[in-house]
């Protein structure tokens, strides 16, 4: 099997990654301002509102706001309780013990994108939740431990489905992950299971200056999903939990950098002001 370019796949280079980090710890921070919020009775509209005046502190476009569709999005972010999986509309909900809710946002910062999404537990959850919750974080994880040893996606995808199978778990194949720069959403598509069709067709090989959004979403029952009336919010199809975590990361030469991530010591700068 010969792996073919992804029409319009774009290669970063070292100073552009680096600008795209900032956009990273920027998202980084507004994920940081909703898990302190994040107990019973607080409202999914209350989360939102703590990454939209993160964003508004730096400055940056938040990426998932009036996103176009029937209707465009209006927040952003997308918040997703219990049984949906992506896509969930903040509003007046109040959060409540044992649910988990997904929090998932992204923003441009001078010009460059970064998407992240984290899936928390509200109080004491069920053993399935925290099963689910881990295995989905686990499955991300294994995408970035494999990319170093790994020539092409198919092979980083192969590893994620193992993780989520091997929990009895599934990995929902109508969505996936995305190559992300100037805009959000960039070629290359980035499925989180292997598909022998696909990878035929759209395969592609993991170079130093790629960067792309992986986002494993794992379903407890069934794979298929279903919309609600609001024209945005993807459900279990059977109503069994949903579960989402999701990463900006570059390859680059020495590894795999998630740009989504911390703070480190290795950050040259920070929007925040600060030397790291």
């Amino acid at each position: 099997m010969k792996s073919r370019p992804s029409k319009g796949l774009v290669l970063r280079s070292a100073r552009e990654i680096a600008k795209m980090r900032l956009a990273g710890l920027v998202v980084w921070e507004a994920h940081q301002a909703a898990a302190r919020l994040v107990a019973p009775g607080v409202t999914t509209a209350e989360l939102n509102a703590a990454v939209r005046d993160t964003f508004a502190r730096y400055q940056a476009e938040p990426l998932f706001l009036n996103y176009p569709g029937d209707p465009p999005f209006p927040a952003e972010c997308c918040i997703s309780v219990n049984e949906e999986l992506v896509h969930g509309i903040p509003k007046a909900r109040r959060l409540k013990e044992g649910d988990i809710v997904s929090i998932d946002t992204g923003c441009r910062l001078a010009g460059w994108c970064a998407d992240a999404a984290i899936t928390h537990p509200v109080g004491k959850v069920s053993e399935t939740a925290q099963r689910l919750l881990a295995t989905t974080r686990a499955a991300l994880q294994a995408a970035i431990d494999s990319i170093p040893s790994c020539r092409r996606w198919s092979e980083v995808a192969r590893r994620i489905e193992a993780v989520v199978r091997q929990a009895g778990f599934h990995v929902v194949d109508s969505m996936v992950g995305h190559g992300i720069g100037r805009d959000m959403h960039e070629p290359p598509s980035v499925p989180n299971y292997y598909s022998r069709a696909w990878a035929d067709t759209s395969d592609f090989f993991l170079k130093p200056g790629l960067v792309i959004a992986v986002e494993p979403m794992v379903n407890v029952g069934t794979k298929e999903l279903t919309c609600l009336k609001d024209g945005w919010t993807q459900i279990a199809a059977d109503h069994s939990l949903s579960a989402h975590f999701e990463h900006t990361l570059a390859i680059t030469a020495t590894g795999v950098q998630c740009l989504t991530g911390p703070p480190t010591e290795n950050d040259q700068s920070s929007p925040f002001g600060e030397q790291q």
